[in-house]
């Protein structure tokens, strides 16, 4: 039976509640729940509640994602316009397939959270992985300005790639290529298809090559820092087809060597040639894997190959870019050009 009687500890006690200004009944919950929390000792209760509150200022001092892909954006902001682009698509695209994303607070969002996001949005091995790239860049962000603890994409595994060899273009398949872009518009778009073809240079980076980065004298290409997928500069040497081809269509040093309006042009050129988008669609990088297999089958020298295409080491050339089982006489290639 309890006692009406209270003891000078009991009375103590009471008192405390009272000074909290609220509910008694609710603080004296409270506290039991802390008791509990600490398994009956007082320190680990002390320590869960610190801790709680820990978590619950750290829950209030983030953004959400919407707001921290704009922040990461405007950090980069110095970046390649096609950089920035895609940065932006992949963000969009991550949004859009999980609803509610954009409104999610960054430090509540796990590397389980993450990574069934980048799964809903990207399919393929190769898109999922550019994702992840890109989602951990908006993280860095913000774990620079506090607004999470961690990079949770840290923690999820890249898909592995299975890499198949590119096909690349027969000899009759170039000449159809270069006679269309000989006779389209007075040829204009020639020489960027000449550089692509016998330089390897990237689609990309040739749309960024003016006439002055072509030193037809030394016989070599300045591919710049900023014009480089992978940021670095690089010299490609021009083959004596290649030197002919531009010498006839020698422009001013300030020009561009794509004509404006270069994706239409393009994209007219190659259906030209017998490349219909929906029976026989391009092959992205046709022309700069075409001039991989004929350098390495007539020059031998994977070093060489790996310096002209700008590629860190050969690995990516062995098991991608090089299949020599359609090259046709690479010297001719060479020497001589495939449209004479």
């Amino acid at each position: 039976m309890m006692s009406n009687i209270m003891t000078q500890q009991e009375r103590a006690a009471l008192a405390i509640l009272q000074s909290c200004g609220g509910d008694m009944i609710e603080a004296a919950i409270l506290a039991r729940e802390a008791y509990a929390a600490g398994r009956g000792q007082v320190r680990r209760g002390r320590e869960c509640i610190r801790l709680g509150q820990e978590a619950l200022l750290a829950q209030r001092q983030t953004v959400t994602f919407r707001r921290a892909v704009a922040e990461a954006l405007q950090e980069r902001a110095d970046r390649r316009p096609r950089t920035l682009w895609d940065f932006r698509y992949v963000c969009r695209r991550l949004m859009r397939c999980n609803a509610g994303w954009g409104e999610r607070r960054l430090r509540a969002l796990s590397a389980e959270d993450c990574r069934r996001a980048l799964a809903a949005a990207f399919g393929s091995p190769q898109q999922f992985r550019k994702g992840r790239a890109v989602l951990s860049a908006v993280f860095s962000t913000a774990v620079r300005r506090g607004w999470c603890a961690a990079n949770p994409v840290a923690n999820i595994e890249l898909p592995r790639l299975c890499e198949q060899r590119k096909p690349i273009l027969s000899a009759e398949e170039m000449q159809r290529l270069m006679r269309a872009a000989r006779g389209y518009r007075g040829g204009c778009c020639l020489p960027a298809v000449g550089v692509m073809l016998y330089a390897g240079v990237r689609p990309h980076e040739v749309t960024r090559l003016r006439w002055g980065e072509l030193d037809l004298r030394a016989g070599c290409i300045s591919i710049l820092p900023q014009h480089s997928k992978t940021g670095g500069a690089r010299r490609v040497s021009i083959c004596p087809p290649l030197l002919r081809l531009l010498q006839s269509c020698r422009r001013p040093d300030e020009e561009k060597l794509c004509p404006p309006c270069w994706v239409r042009h393009w994209r007219a050129v190659r259906v030209s040639a017998g490349w219909d988008p929906q029976h026989n669609p391009w092959c992205p990088d046709a022309l700069r894997h075409t001039f991989a297999s004929y350098h390495l089958c007539h020059f031998r020298d994977y070093a060489l190959l790996q310096w002209e295409l700008g590629h860190r080491d050969a690995a990516l050339l062995r098991t991608r870019y090089v299949d020599m089982r359609g090259v046709a006489e690479p010297a001719r290639f060479w020497n001589e050009g495939v449209d004479k």
